[in-house]
Parts: C-alpha cells; sequence; structure tokens
C-alpha cells in the first residue's frame, strides 16, 4: 500500500510540532511582546497542580504509619531538606531555601514529564477543538513540554539570578555587595590607577560569570528536553512509516517503533528526574554561594 497523497513529510511533521502556539507571529529573534500560550499555559496548570499535592499531603498527614503518597512526599522532603543544609549553612536562610528548592525541583520535574505523554494525543485533541471552532485544524499548533522551550527555562534561571542577587545584598548590604563587584576576585590596589583597572577588571568577570551561570542554567535543561522531544518525534516517525506501508518488509520499523519507545521512555524518566534534581542543586549552589562569600 503507497503512502497516502494528504501525508505530511517527516519535516512537515517535525516542524509542526515543534511550532509554539503564539499570541502573534514572530519576525525576530528577540521578540518580548509575543508569548508561547502554550508553554505558560501547562507551566501555569502543572504548578498549581504541584502545589496542590504538596498541600494535600500537608493536610493528610498523620504521626502514625504514613500512606505511600505521604511516605514519597516526606522522602522527597527529607532529600531536598539535606542537600540545603549541605550546601546553605544559614539555618534562618533555609527556611525560605529549602521550600524554594522543593518547589523548583517538583515543578520542574511535572514540566520535564509533560514528555512522556503519547506525542500527538494532546495536539490531536486540540487540533479537533480548533477545528470545531471554524479555524483550520492545521494550524492548530501546541507543544507541551514547556521546558523545552527556552523562553521558560531561561525565564527559570533568570529568576534565580534575581534571587542570589536578592541574597547577596540580603546578607552583604548594598555597599558590601557593591565593594565585592569592584575588589573580587582579583583585590583591588591603593594606587588609584590600578585600583580603578582592578575594579574595570572585577566588574566585567563578576558580569561574564553571572551571565556564564545564568545561560548555562538555562540551556542545560533546555537543551536536554529539547533533545529529547525530538527523539520521541523520531521514533513516532518510524510507527507513521510502518502504518502508511503496511508492508511485510516494514515490520522491522513498527518493532523498531515499539522497542525504541519503550527503551527511550525508560531512559528519559531518569532524564527529566536527573533534570529536576540538576536545576534544584544548581539553584542550592548559587545562593549558596552568597552565605560562602560573606
Amino acid at each position: 500500500m503507497s503512502a497516502e497523497a494528504g501525508a505530511p513529510s517527516p519535516s512537515d511533521y517535525i516542524v509542526h510540532h515543534l511550532t509554539h502556539w503564539q499570541n502573534k507571529p514572530q519576525t525576530e529573534i528577540v521578540d518580548f511582546s509575543v508569548f508561547n500560550i502554550d508553554s505558560l499555559f501547562f507551566s501555569i496548570l502543572l504548578g498549581v497542580l504541584g502545589c496542590f499535592f504538596l498541600w494535600k499531603a500537608a493536610r493528610r498527614a498523620t504521626s502514625g504509619v504514613p500512606g505511600r503518597f505521604q511516605a514519597a512526599v516526606e522522602i522527597l522532603i527529607e532529600i531536598v531538606d539535606g542537600q540545603a543544609k549541605a550546601i546553605v549553612h544559614n539555618a534562618k536562610s533555609r527556611k525560605l531555601v529549602a521550600p524554594l528548592a522543593l518547589t523548583v525541583f517538583v515543578w520542574i520535574f511535572l514540566l520535564n514529564a509533560m514528555d512522556l505523554l503519547p506525542l500527538d494525543l494532546l495536539p490531536t485533541v486540540w487540533a479537533w477543538i480548533y477545528g470545531a471552532a471554524g479555524h483550520d485544524p492545521h494550524h492548530a499548533y501546541l507543544r507541551v513540554v514547556p521546558t523545552a522551550d527556552l523562553s521558560v527555562t531561561m525565564g527559570l534561571s533568570v529568576s534565580v539570578l534575581f534571587i542570589c542577587l536578592v541574597y547577596n545584598i540580603k546578607i552583604k548590604g548594598i555597599g558590601g555587595w557593591a565593594h565585592e563587584l569592584v575588589s573580587a576576585p582579583f583585590g583591588t590596589s591603593k594606587n588609584p590607577i590600578f585600583a580603578v583597572i582592578l575594579a574595570v577588571i572585577n566588574i566585567a568577570e563578576q558580569l561574564i560569570s553571572f551571565t556564564a551561570k545564568t545561560v548555562s542554567h538555562g540551556m542545560r535543561l533546555f537543551g536536554n528536553m529539547y533533545a529529547g522531544e525530538l527523539v520521541y518525534m523520531l521514533i513516532a516517525l518510524l510507527g507513521g512509516a510502518w502504518a502508511l506501508s503496511l508492508e511485510p518488509s516494514s515490520l522491522m520499523l513498527l518493532l523498531l517503533h515499539v522497542v525504541a519507545g519503550w527503551a527511550w521512555g525508560v531512559f528519559h524518566l531518569i532524564i527529566i528526574t536527573l533534570q529536576a534534581f540538576v536545576f534544584m542543586m544548581l539553584t542550592l549552589v548559587y545562593i549558596g554561594q552568597a552565605h560562602d562569600a560573606h
């Protein structure tokens, strides 16, 4: 059986799945007036659901033998609290930092876990809804993995940078932090000329450090999730190629589709958990640096 005439090509399929539902078309590389509505929707929805389940666990917590859900949440809290104690030694700061780290881990894990849903499930449902509303279903775009969106991961990393700056100023004072900017890491000099030269070098190094940490923080999460999304698309194309041919010689494509799908799903579950953990740990490390330098 030959392929259907109206079937999209593999490149069209991938491009469609990598296109965001936006408030307007993006015409420039950087355009802050463009919003990826799908990323915002799923980020807010999963953030609310994560808070709800943690609140529910706290409400149902008992001092007796805990249930499975309570036990899982308690183990997670103990792990996060242990990491926070190892990195941020100030007990007062940990009252905010530890819950923040827990929130970061749970939220990013839920965002990453959207990649485990069947690739075409939610986009197909959205295409039906979009078509029923009188629009062209072929222009119904929906990406369900917010962490595969660079604007989301960079937004998270910039938020962490902002928190780090707040902690630097809170702990050292505005004057102490300003002095650190011009005197660290290369020190200063009593000679006014050398002092100015060193101050410029120190400020440049600090700006490069803040920028590098922020960019790498966001790009690491984005890169891993974007690559994982592409792998799922390639696996889906194997099944699509078999479905369009339905020839005995193409059964190997179906076998590869099933085996690769299960194998990558199990491996990817480990990846999304590790990525959430790494983002949480880097958040703790960057905040902890404000305390260590004090």
